[in-house]
């Protein structure tokens, strides 16, 4: 049976399309490099925070390893490119050493523990994710231990690349932005994370995504019913795990450095976690919307809040409460704003209200 869009559904829509024509033509809209990054970061985390939504929004899974899938594909793609060159055969090679990684780890993981409860289960996956932090960190003749890797990248993505060149041999510019490998790195990011995000969206939108929908909704019932559920967990977790690693190669690809703290660090952990309550559980589409909101508040918040103090001088108090330092603070008053007047986040709330008559 086919599902009629309500009201909400077309607002989120909207905003999700609008968002991802900005970061379609972010080189040319936002023509600095700090603004560039930011865009990068945000095709990124859109898909790592869409693929944990397929385990905690779909399908009721909650682990804590989200990160480590992340680092596997980054430190794979990493590895490679710094043993082999930057060639794409490197590129190859350490994705999929990532996935094969990823697949395995999240099989053992989910035949083992998805049967326990899900508070144990947890636990687990938060173990899990800290022997991989410690590994990366002792391992430093393959890993660069705390201080990482840094690499170098097919030569199409170097910033001296032109990719068009005029009569004098000048790089091309386009609409005042060089047609260069920095531009090619950027589309490079922007679509290979549309491909996976269009993935997960054609599996939630399959008969499988019902399932996993059923399985969140009542376990038993969806057992009784004749469901394995178990496997059906451990498939959704393999995936999710799969996707994450892939966003990490891509990650690594942009960045060309590795380390603990860029791919493995809980903090990425607490960001996801954050992204998926701020946009909405259950939806890919709120993965889109929390996981912009989060990383510009992240990059410019405190820039906002150094402009307000200074246009704010001279009044009692409010400099003294806007200085920059306190960004985080009040990161945390607007995200506790957020849940109380969006308790199904962002797109589930607006969705939620546009479907009453």
């Amino acid at each position: 049976m086919t599902t009629i869009p309500t009201k909400g559904d077309r607002i989120v829509k909207a905003a999700v399309l609008i968002i991802a024509g900005l970061l379609l033509f972010a080189p040319f809209l936002f023509q600095d490099i700090r603004s560039l990054e930011v865009a990068a970061r945000i095709c990124v985390f859109i898909v790592l925070v869409a693929s944990y939504d397929l385990l905690i929004g779909y399908t009721g899974i909650v682990s804590f390893a989200h990160t480590m899938f992340f680092g596997f594909g980054a430190y794979g793609a990493a590895i490679s490119l710094k043993q082999m060159g930057p060639g794409w055969d490197a590129v190859v090679v350490g994705a999929l050493s990532g996935v094969l990684v990823s697949t395995i780890v999240a099989i053992a993981i989910g035949l083992l523990s998805l049967r326990v409860k899900a508070i144990f289960f947890a636990m687990i996956t938060l173990a899990a994710a800290s022997v991989a932090m410690v590994l990366a960190s002792q391992l430093s003749q393959f890993t660069g231990g705390e201080d990482g890797i840094t690499y170098k990248t097919p030569d199409i993505f170097k910033t001296a690349t032109k990719l068009m060149v005029d009569d004098n041999n000048k790089v091309v510019r386009l609409f005042g932005v060089k047609l260069n490998g920095k531009l090619a790195a950027y589309y490079f990011v922007f679509a290979t994370c549309l491909m996976l995000f269009l993935v997960m969206l054609r599996l939630v939108g399959s008969p499988i995504g019902t399932v996993l929908k059923a399985i969140r909704e009542n376990e038993a019932r969806a057992e009784a019913v004749g469901y394995r559920v178990v496997a059906y967990r451990t498939f959704v977790f393999c995936i999710a795990a799969i996707i994450a690693s892939l966003a990490g190669t891509i990650y690594a690809m942009w960045l060309k450095y590795t380390g603990p703290d860029t791919t493995l660090s809980f903090t990425i952990m607490i960001d996801i976690l954050l992204m998926v309550v701020i946009g909405g559980m259950g939806t890919l589409w709120g993965a889109v919307i929390g996981a912009v909101l989060l990383v510009l508040a992240q990059y410019y918040l405190r820039d906002l809040m150094g402009t307000a103090a200074e246009a704010l001088h001279g009044i009692p108090i409010l400099p003294y409460a806007l200085e920059p330092d306190r960004w985080l603070f009040w990161l945390g008053i607007i995200f506790i704003l957020l849940v109380y007047f969006f308790p199904k986040g962002i797109a589930g709330t607006i969705a939620e209200r546009g479907a009453k008559p």
